[in-house]
């Protein structure tokens, strides 16, 4: 079980997709604050943005943070093309749709950011303001994937995950400990707790739940997005963690000119986990980006 955050009343709503499946999303704060949506990315799962929830609860916004399709006690599908991206922003823009949001402003790390990227893209209207940690427009990423070799070694996990059942396996064979023990091998000192990544590792012993969270890179390659249409109207804030392991500094600022208008923010100290690295200045970052 997930520690409680402080101070904070959570209440579980359930949502319905468009293609049928229920996702788990977590409210809090008052019912006419402006809402904040935040998505999580892999490996994990709402409560990846504990060190934000509270502090936008307190501000008096609306936070609604979903388990996505695949992850803790949202509904995973079998099939690998459920987890297209162009599903991923759907189910977005059904949570924002459903709880009669307006003027959302839509957070996304990870694979989060990637489907925050992609709902943007495609639903210009639901969204206010776009803050992206730690992920490339899709654009972006896809070119310099196979044009800079540094890059590509850094992907060396996309691939694997390709193969069926042995990266499930794998991570499984010690209950996940060696696999929570690489994200925070690769975070700041002192960012992920042994009771954070408990928590982690719970969510990850779910049925289906390893597995379901590899489709997403099974269906990134299998089926992608081949829509023409990719520029960003949403005003944009990108935030990124230069001591990234994963993804090269350079996409952030490459991703600039896909979009109407954005800016980039780098952190210095930060890794790909920068949420959780420097809470403090990108809470205050993205508050500052929405009053702007």
């Amino acid at each position: 079980m997930y520690p409680a955050i402080a101070g904070v009343e959570i209440e579980e709503r359930k949502i319905r997709t468009t293609d049928g499946y229920t996702l788990s999303v977590k409210c809090a704060g008052p019912a006419d604050g402006q809402p904040i949506v935040f998505l999580h990315g892999f490996p994990e799962f709402w409560y990846g943005w504990r060190k934000q929830i509270g502090y936008f609860v307190a501000k008096g916004y609306r936070v609604v943070v979903p388990d996505q399709r695949g992850y803790n006690d949202s509904d995973k599908p079998e099939r690998i093309a459920e987890y297209s991206i162009v599903q991923l922003s759907e189910d977005v823009a059904a949570i924002v749709r459903q709880l009669k949001l307006a003027e959302t402003v839509l957070v996304g790390h990870d694979w989060g950011a990637a489907a925050a990227w992609q709902a943007a893209i495609r639903h210009p209207a639901l969204f206010s303001r776009l803050v992206i940690l730690n992920v490339p427009h899709p654009r972006a990423m896809v070119k310099t994937l196979f044009t800079n070799f540094n890059q590509l070694m850094k992907s060396w996990y996309m691939f694997f995950f390709q193969l069926p059942v042995v990266p499930g396996w794998l991570a499984a064979l010690d209950g996940y400990e060696r696999f929570a023990e690489g994200m925070r091998s690769t975070a700041n000192e002192g960012s992920f707790t042994d009771e954070d990544l408990l928590a982690y590792r719970e969510a990850w012993q779910k049925p289906q739940a390893f597995d379901s969270m590899v489709n997403w890179y099974r269906a990134a390659f299998r089926h992608p997005d081949l829509s023409a249409q990719q520029s960003v109207e949403v005003p944009t804030l990108i935030l990124w963690g230069k001591g990234d392991r994963f993804l090269e500094a350079a996409m952030a600022t490459e991703s600039l000119q896909y979009c109407r208008s954005a800016r980039v923010k780098y952190f210095e100290k930060a890794t790909h986990w920068l949420q959780h690295d420097e809470p403090d200045a990108v809470n205050a970052e993205i508050e500052k980006f929405i009053q702007g």
